[in-house]
């Protein structure tokens, strides 16, 4: 890995500047930490023999010999071990702040007409909930994510950048993202869109942060359901034993590459404009900076898939979602991100988000079944997830 010595330039621009130049083919990512817009393929990053992180690590290496300036490695990685993934070494890197909720001017969302099929159907959804519950009291597993998908089709093509900037516009806090995903096949440029909630993994220097999150109930309106939706979340048997699941994981993980871990013991409860979330924060400080496995990038693979979007046991968890969802998942529950020449970088969970292509729009939704799981709440919950993208694209009843 090159040395950290490298000097990363300030950002320059702003970040509305960034959000309005970005066009289908180039890499956006912003979150509380920054904005970036990547454009041009210096060198693309295969699976470099099961690691991802040492084949960035040497692309990044021979891109600084090469004389890019701020080289990073960016893209997305899909759920399965086997999955595709589209990162690439970029020829220009442009970085602003944070955006904020005037970085973008918002775009109108509606005029489209639209066809929308749910894959499963809302019933074949609840059963599949039911059959997972039948596997967890057989004791075959402890949790196992669940997801759904929608699939809309407009009557014209649909705006890649005003869905971007309409998801930045509703949550500049949110870690948002927009990647060229094109696959050989695809009639036209495919494009993965979304503003995850959900941090993997961040580094910078020897400091290392994750929030993962599980444990869910929808946000609504009202000031006073909502203040007791998030102190139900707080007591809530079920979602504090699913919230135990993947932050226990996610602090045994990083642990084996942290000093000075600090996982604490009681979650707390984090809101996006749809959903209220139970979080914990864990953050750490690296033994070894220079060991590529210790990469932003090394730490997501280490991480991936927690039991936010898979399960427990996760061989065993994999082999149920395989089972009873009917549609594959692609990128949606895999990663998002960047990884730099020193190792810092944000790998963010790939979830609210689609896979855009032509006319065509893509999205899942998913919900951790454990013991206690109700079929009805769950199917509800991953409707109301389903409003982040549904509301950027003027159709936030259709779930």
């Amino acid at each position: 890995m090159s040395s950290p010595a490298l000097a990363r330039p300030r950002p320059v621009h702003r970040a509305a500047d960034l959000l309005a130049a970005y066009l289908p083919g180039s890499f956006y990512y912003s979150s509380g930490r920054g904005s970036l817009l990547a454009d041009g393929v210096h060198s693309t990053v295969g699976a470099g023999h099961g690691s991802r992180a040492r084949a960035a690590a040497e692309a990044l290496d021979a891109a600084v010999v090469a004389g890019i300036a701020d080289p990073v490695v960016a893209g997305a990685i899909g759920f399965r071990p086997d999955s595709e993934s589209s990162l690439v070494v970029p020829a220009v890197v442009r970085r602003a702040a944070a955006p904020n909720a005037a970085a973008a001017t918002l775009p109108a969302s509606g005029g489209a007409i639209w066809s929308i099929t749910a894959r499963p159907e809302p019933d074949g959804y609840a059963e599949g909930v039911r059959r997972a519950l039948a596997l967890i009291d057989d004791g075959e597993l402890s949790k196992v994510v669940l997801a759904r998908c929608l699939e809309l089709v407009a009557d014209s093509p649909v705006s890649v950048p005003s869905l971007l900037a309409r998801l930045v516009r509703a949550d500049p806090a949110a870690h948002a993202f927009a990647v060229d995903v094109s696959a050989p096949g695809d009639s036209a440029p495919r494009t993965l869109v979304g503003a995850s909630p959900e941090l993997l993994v961040a580094r910078r220097g020897t400091e290392v942060t994750a929030n993962p999150l599980a444990g869910s109930l929808p946000r609504v309106a009202d000031d006073a359901e909502n203040q007791r939706r998030i102190a139900a979340l707080l007591v809530s048997a079920k979602d504090r034993a699913e919230h135990a699941h993947v932050s226990a994981q996610v602090a045994e993980v990083l642990g084996r590459f942290c000093v000075d871990l600090d996982a604490p013991a009681e979650p707390a409860v984090i809101g996006t404009p749809t959903m209220w979330h139970l979080s914990t924060r864990i953050t750490g400080r690296l033994a070894d900076p220079a060991d590529p496995g210790s990469s932003s990038l090394g730490l997501a693979e280490a991480l991936h898939p927690t039991p936010a979007v898979c399960g427990v046991p996760v061989s065993r968890a994999r082999a149920v979602i395989s089972e009873l969802e009917p549609e594959d998942r692609g990128y949606y529950s895999g990663l998002v991100g960047w990884t730099g020449p020193d190792g810092d970088g944000e790998w963010v969970v790939t979830i609210r988000s689609a896979e855009v292509c032509d006319r065509t729009v893509r999205l899942f939704a998913g919900a951790g079944i454990v013991a206690g799981s109700d079929p009805a709440a769950e199917l509800a919950e991953t409707s109301a997830k389903f409003r982040t993208l549904l509301r950027a694209l003027g159709l936030e009843g259709a779930a």
